[in-house]
C-alpha cells in the first residue's frame, strides 16, 4: 500500500478513536452493577484448591459443587499435566500438587487421565519434596507432609513490642493478616481426616514422592552451609534463630514456657477477632480469611459460632458459579474497578453530571474509611483516617493506590469535589503515608525491612511493603490534579524519589501491574501533572525507553518473565491494557500527531471487538496484574477495558476530536 493510500486512514484516526471510545463507554455502562463496577479478579488454581482443603478440614460437604469445581480446575490444566501461576508461564509444582489433591478430594479418581498427566509432571519436577513452604503447611494439615519439616514460627512473636526490629507490624499487611492466625494453627499442628483414612495415617500422595520414606526434608540450609555460602548476615542470623526456636518448641511443656505460650495464644486469638469485619472478612483477601477460620476453630470456636460462621459466609461471597464451573477469587476489586471506570469515562468526555456517574461517586464517597482503627496507625502517628481500600469491606487496611485513584475519579467527574471534605481528608491521609525516601507504599509507612525476606518461612519475598514507583506516580498524578499548595513539599519529595528509582534503561518498576510499561506509564503521568517538563533528562530517558519497546504492530506488551529477567523488560505480545499504558505514557509528553502515539491508538481501534456480548471491549487473556512478583499474578477482567478507554479518551481530547 502506498503512502498516499495510507494517509486517508491516518487522517480518520481521531474520528475512529472517538467512535471506539463511545462504544467502549456503552460496554462499561452495560456491565455496571447498579452503583459500582466490579469484575472478576482471576488468579491461579491454588485459591480454589485451598477452598476445597478448608472444606475438607472443617467437614463441610461440597455436595453438587464438587463437579463444578473439578470442571473449572480441569479447564486450567496445561497440556503437560501441570497447573501454573499463570496460563502462559511454565507449570509450577506447588500449584500442581495442591490442585491434584483438591481434585482427589472432590471425587476425581486417581486413574483419571487428568491426574495421570499431573502425576507425571509432579514426579518429573522432583515430586512433593520440591513444594514451597505454604504448600508444605497445606499438606501437613492432612498428615501428608511432616509438621517437623515446616519452619518454626511460634505465637510468641505476637508479644514482641512495636519498637522491636522484628514484630508483626514490621511485616507487610498481607503477611501480617496471614501469619497471626497461622501462629495459632502452627501451635496446634492439626492433622485433619481425609476421605477413607484415619487422620495422620494416609499415604494418599505417596506416589507423588520420589522417595516417600524421606519426608522429613529440611526447609533451610544448615547454619554451617549458610555461613560458607553467605557468610555472616541476615540469612545466617535467621537460620540460627530458627534452630533456637525449634529447641524452644521442644520445651514448651515446661511450666514457665507453657504460661507464656498460653498468653501468646490468647493475644493472637484476640488480634484475629479484633481484625474481623462485621461482615466476616479479614483484610479482604482469601489467605487471612482461610487462616482466620481455621485458627478460631482450633482455638475452640464452634463451626456455628458467630465469628466462624461470618468468616465462612465471607469466603462464600468470593465464589463464582457460571458456565465455566465454580471457582473462588483471591480478592474482589469494587473500589478499584469503580474508580478506574469513572476515570476512563471522564477521559472519554462523559458528562460528570450523568446520573450513572453521580451514583458511583456517592457509592465511592460512602466507602471512605473513617473508622478510628487500622494497622497503618501503628507507625503513622500523624495521619487521620480518610483513605479507601480495594475491596467491599476492609476497614483495617486502606491503601494508598486506591485512595489516589478515587481522588482522581472524583476530581475528573466532579471538579467541585476539589474543595469538599471527602477529597480533602483522602488527600491528607494519602500524604501522611509518605515514606522517608519520598515514595509511597501500598498499605504501610516505613515497611521496608527487606531483610525479613531472609526468614526461612519466606520463600515468596513478600514480607515487606516498601515504596514503589507505580504507586508514587499515581499519588503525584492525584496531587497534581488537586493542586493544593499544602502538598507541594510532599510532591517535591515524591519527584525526587522517582528520580532516584529510575532504572538504568530509563523505565520504572511496576510492583502492582506488569511491569515496567505499567510503572513507566504511571510515573510519566504523575511527573507531567507535577510540571516536570519533557526536557528533564529523567523524562527524556523514559520516553526513549518506552518508544524502544513499542511492538512493530504498534501495541505494547510485557510478559511476566520481566520480573525475573531484565532482558524481558517491556517485551511481549501486545495486549489491550499494556498498549493503553504505553499510549498514556507517551501522551503525557508527546503530541497526538506523534507517529508512535498514532500507531498505539490505531492498535486499540483496530482490535476493538465489534460483535458478541463483549462488543465495544477488547480480548485479553494475559495476566497483567501483580500480586507478588514472580509468585502470584492476577487477571483483572476489566483491565482490558477501562485502560483502553482512558487512552482513547486522552488521545481524542489532545487531538481535538
Amino acid at each position: 500500500m502506498s503512502r498516499a493510500e495510507v494517509r486517508p486512514l491516518e487522517d480518520a484516526l481521531p474520528a475512529r478513536a472517538r467512535a471506539a471510545a463511545g462504544a467502549a463507554g456503552d460496554f462499561l455502562f452495560r456491565v455496571q452493577r447498579g452503583d459500582h463496577w466490579c469484575a472478576e479478579l482471576e488468579s491461579n488454581a491454588t485459591i480454589t484448591a485451598e477452598y476445597v482443603l478448608l472444606c475438607q478440614a472443617l467437614g463441610i460437604d461440597l455436595g453438587e459443587r464438587r463437579g463444578e469445581i473439578a470442571r473449572w480446575l480441569s479447564s486450567r490444566q496445561k497440556p503437560d499435566g501441570s497447573w501454573g501461576i499463570a496460563w502462559n508461564l511454565p507449570g509450577d509444582v506447588s500449584t500442581t500438587v495442591e490442585t491434584y489433591l483438591a481434585l482427589l478430594l472432590v471425587g476425581v479418581p486417581r486413574g483419571d487421565a487428568r491426574l495421570s498427566r499431573a502425576e507425571r509432571f509432579i514426579r518429573s519436577a522432583g515430586g512433593v519434596a520440591k513444594v514451597r513452604v505454604f504448600t508444605r503447611i497445606n499438606l501437613a494439615l492432612f498428615g501428608l507432609f511432616p509438621w517437623d519439616a515446616v519452619p518454626c514460627v511460634p505465637p510468641e512473636v505476637i508479644l514482641l513490642p512495636d519498637a522491636s526490629p522484628i514484630n508483626v507490624y514490621r511485616l507487610s499487611s498481607w503477611a501480617r493478616g496471614t501469619m497471626v492466625p497461622l501462629f495459632i494453627v502452627m501451635h496446634h499442628r492439626p492433622v485433619f481426616a481425609l476421605p477413607g483414612a484415619a487422620a495422620g495415617e494416609s499415604g494418599l500422595l505417596d506416589h507423588l514422592w520420589l522417595d516417600p520414606a524421606r519426608k522429613h526434608l529440611p526447609y533451610r540450609d544448615s547454619i554451617v552451609d549458610t555461613l560458607r555460602g553467605d557468610g555472616l548476615g541476615w540469612k545466617s542470623f535467621f537460620n540460627a534463630s530458627d534452630a533456637l526456636l525449634r529447641a524452644y518448641e521442644g520445651v514448651r511443656g515446661a511450666p514457665v514456657v507453657s504460661r507464656v505460650r498460653e498468653h501468646a495464644l490468647r493475644r493472637c486469638e484476640r488480634w484475629v477477632l479484633e481484625h474481623q469485619e462485621e461482615s466476616g472478612d479479614w483484610a479482604g483477601i482469601f489467605p487471612p480469611m482461610l487462616n482466620g477460620v481455621l485458627a478460631l476453630r482450633l482455638a475452640g470456636h464452634p463451626l456455628d459460632s458467630g465469628p466462624v460462621r461470618r468468616g465462612l459466609e465471607a469466603i462464600e461471597r468470593f465464589g463464582i458459579q457460571d458456565e465455566e464451573g465454580f471457582r473462588v477469587e483471591a480478592c474482589q476489586s469494587p473500589v478499584w474497578d469503580s474508580a478506574l471506570a469513572l476515570i476512563g469515562l471522564a477521559d472519554a468526555g462523559q458528562d460528570g453530571a450523568d446520573p450513572r456517574l453521580a451514583t458511583v461517586r456517592r457509592w465511592l464517597a460512602g466507602k471512605q474509611i473513617l473508622d478510628d482503627h487500622g494497622d497503618w496507625m501503628v507507625f503513622n502517628r500523624r495521619g487521620r483516617p480518610g483513605g479507601w481500600s480495594f475491596e467491599h469491606v476492609n476497614t483495617w487496611y486502606p491503601d494508598v493506590d486506591d485512595t489516589a485513584a478515587v481522588i482522581l475519579a472524583l476530581l475528573k467527574t466532579d471538579p467541585a469535589s476539589r474543595g469538599g471534605e471527602v477529597v480533602r481528608r483522602g488527600a491528607a491521609w494519602m500524604v501522611s503515608m509518605q515514606n522517608r525516601d519520598g515514595g509511597w507504599a501500598a498499605f504501610d509507612v516505613e515497611n521496608d525491612r527487606e531483610f525479613l525476606n531472609r526468614i526461612p518461612f519466606s520463600d515468596m519475598d513478600s514480607l515487606c511493603d516498601p515504596s514503589t514507583p507505580d504507586v508514587a506516580g499515581r499519588v503525584l498524578e492525584a496531587l497534581g490534579a488537586l493542586g493544593d499548595p499544602r502538598h507541594r513539599a510532599a510532591a517535591e519529595r515524591g519527584v525526587a524519589y522517582l528520580r532516584g528509582s529510575q532504572e538504568e534503561e530509563g523505565s520504572w518498576f511496576g510492583r502492582w501491574g506488569v511491569n515496567y510499561v505499567y510503572g513507566t506509564s504511571n510515573v510519566l503521568n504523575g511527573l507531567a501533572r507535577q510540571g516536570v517538563t519533557a526536557s528533564d533528562p529523567m523524562v527524556a530517558r523514559a520516553l526513549r525507553w518506552l518508544l524502544s519497546v513499542q511492538n512493530p504492530d504498534g501495541g505494547f506488551g510485557e510478559g511476566l518473565e520481566s520480573y525475573a529477567d531484565r532482558s524481558a523488560m517491556g517485551r511481549g505480545p501486545s495486549t489491550a491494557s499494556q498498549t493503553a499504558w504505553g499510549v498514556m505514557g507517551l501522551l503525557a509528553y508527546l503530541p497526538p500527531s506523534d507517529e508512535a502515539v498514532r500507531r498505539g491508538v490505531a492498535w486499540l481501534v483496530e482490535r476493538q471487538l465489534g460483535e458478541g456480548r463483549a462488543v465495544g471491549s477488547w480480548a485479553e487473556e494475559a495476566f497483567t496484574g501483580t500480586g507478588f512478583p514472580r509468585h502470584f499474578y492476577l487477571r483483572y477482567h476489566l483491565y482490558r477495558h477501562y485502560f483502553p478507554l482512558m487512552a482513547l479518551g486522552r488521545y481524542c481530547a489532545a487531538a481535538g476530536a
